[in-house]
């Protein structure tokens, strides 16, 4: 006998409906959303069978959603971010919201009601909290349709006669053709590509009171796309975007109790703090530990893996850099040939004044494809001029070899360390354009890239290093993970990293080849000075 679902139970009869509260004349928009919310039951945990009670950071997360209105009367905000710690609280919360946009106070006809995340399992996790509410409540029970299997939910009557709610996942087909009244993205920060996201958004565009909400904790990196989502709604210069951000500052104690208490405004509440104490001295004794502490329960933007280079000292050493004054000067580059579609990288390090320089290629016809599978903006890096488009669909090393030709006639080139892989055609072109540079071979195992990192690292902590704030080699950098051998010796490991490295390595061997290459002695006069003889 198979299991009956929740479409095939008897349904509850009403005979005498309540009049639900939110319903009552006078309330404001958002009252009568914070209304509904706390009219809803608690399904699990140690508050189960109370009702919902929003937290002062929540309900000001609904007035700022459903208070501010535009001049013709509707919603002003379309997309309302909230980034805070796990375990604050979230998917009471937004089941709350999706089920009044289903069948409560902001319900429409027909509306649609989406929660996306990175897996099918993941987006469950929202239909089951909404089920357990809709079977709860018998008013809610008797006019909806909850289909576990499909983890969908049909209104069949009243308030949102015809609406649906559906959870989906990264499946971006999926998101094509969908016109959301609202969508929902739980842990966008686990995500690695936006496409489904910018189909939602896209498809928003056919309702006249479009609402997203994403709702997450913070992601590793500047670079990913709610990181760059989060950055631009937190300018406040979009009216229509909504943003509360709950986290710990970079330079904090994360092992002081009020920095816990000021990320985590239900800690105390209904997050445990005898449970999260244990965590916190778990990454107290386990460094391994600590960056998954500081990014799940502090929400701070941090690699649950420990990357080369720590974000705030590379950002540090960003400088202006006056590039005509560079000019003659010594420099040594780092070339990191990519296979015929990949990143070409190409960096010059200026050993006097510690300033690092960085080129790169991609082919034009492969943007598009490289955008999906890396979720960077390589297109606008083009327009900006931080990447060189090479025609057709795969690196022209022609334009390398003219990139290293003109170097070598602005500044006094003392030595090319280039990756074995791929130079032959490289060194025929050069030899065919009459290019002549110092080539020095070098290896990417323990024996070179070793030194090369360290003096990196040294040049980076030390301050010394200087940076144009370049976007593709901030990623780079970004990405970048370290392994190290028992003798303690480290090397770049792409497979590890989360994406592009290219850049970095170039830069490292750049910097590398400048370290092990004996200095030139200055002249006496230059560090004496003249003498002078009177004469007798």
């Amino acid at each position: 006998m198979g299991l009956r679902g929740p479409g095939s139970r008897r349904k509850p009869v009403i005979d005498k409906p309540r009049r639900m509260p939110w319903n009552k004349r006078g309330l404001s928009r958002a009252e009568r959303m914070i209304v509904f919310l706390e009219f809803l039951p608690i399904t699990k945990g140690i508050l189960a069978g109370k009702k919902m009670k929003l937290l002062p950071a929540q309900r000001e997360f609904v007035e700022g959603i459903y208070g501010p209105e535009s001049e013709d009367g509707r919603r002003l905000v379309r997309l309302a971010i909230k980034s805070e710690p796990r375990g604050n609280g979230k998917t009471g919360l937004v089941a709350g919201l999706c089920l009044g946009h289903l069948l409560g106070p902001e319900a429409e006809q027909r509306g649609e009601i989406y929660s996306a995340a990175i897996d099918k399992n993941q987006a469950g996790l929202l239909y089951r909290e909404m089920e357990a509410i809709i079977l709860a409540v018998p008013e809610f029970d008797a006019r909806t349709n909850c289909q576990r299997f499909h983890k969908k939910i049909e209104v069949l009557e009243g308030d949102g006669e015809g609406s649906i709610y559906e959870a989906i996942s990264g499946d971006v087909r999926r998101g094509h053709g969908l016109a959301p009244s609202l969508w929902v993205y739980d842990e966008l920060a686990q995500t690695k590509t936006s496409e489904l996201l910018d189909n939602l958004m896209t498809g928003a565009g056919k309702r006249n009171e479009s609402l997203g909400i994403v709702i997450s904790t913070q992601a590793a990196t500047d670079q990913h796309h709610f990181s760059v989502m989060l950055d631009d709604a937190m300018r406040g210069t979009d009216p229509t975007i909504f943003c509360q951000l709950f986290a710990a500052p970079e330079d904090c104690d994360p092992f002081s109790e009020e920095v816990w208490k000021a990320a985590n405004p239900a800690l105390g509440v209904f997050l445990d703090e005898t449970e999260f104490k244990a965590q916190a001295e778990r990454a107290r004794r386990s460094p391994g530990f600590l960056p998954r502490f500081m990014n799940l329960r502090l929400n701070m933007r941090i690699e649950a893996e420990s990357r080369f280079l720590a974000a705030p000292d590379w950002r540090a050493c960003g400088a202006d850099i006056d590039f005509s004054g560079l000019e003659g000067k010594r420099c040594y580059l780092g070339l990191d040939l990519s296979s015929t579609t990949d990143l070409t990288a190409l960096a010059a390090y200026f050993p006097e004044g510690g300033e690092l320089l960085a080129w790169f290629w991609k082919p034009a016809e492969q943007l598009d494809e490289a955008e999906r599978l890396d979720h960077v903006p390589y297109k606008l890096w083009v327009r900006q001029g931080f990447i060189e488009a090479t025609p057709g669909r795969a690196i022209d090393k022609g334009f390398v070899v003219h990139r290293l030709a003109e170097i070598a006639g602005t500044y006094a080139v003392q030595g090319v360390a280039f990756d074995r892989w791929g130079m032959k055609e490289v060194e025929r072109i050069m030899a065919d354009e009459g290019v002549k540079l110092p080539l020095e071979p070098w290896g990417q195992g323990w024996q070179d890239m070793a030194p090369a990192l360290d003096a990196t690292e040294t040049l980076v902590l030390q301050g010394k290093l200087k940076h144009p704030k370049n976007p593709v080699l901030d990623m780079c950098v970004a990405n970048a993970v370290a392994v190290t051998n028992p003798a303690g010796a480290r090397k770049l490991d792409k497979s590890r990293s989360t994406a592009r490295i290219d850049g970095l390595q170039a830069a490292a061997m750049a910097i590398g080849l400048a370290a092990r290459t004996p200095g030139k002695k200055k002249s006496i006069y230059q560090t004496r000075g003249l003498l002078t003889v009177n004469a007798a």
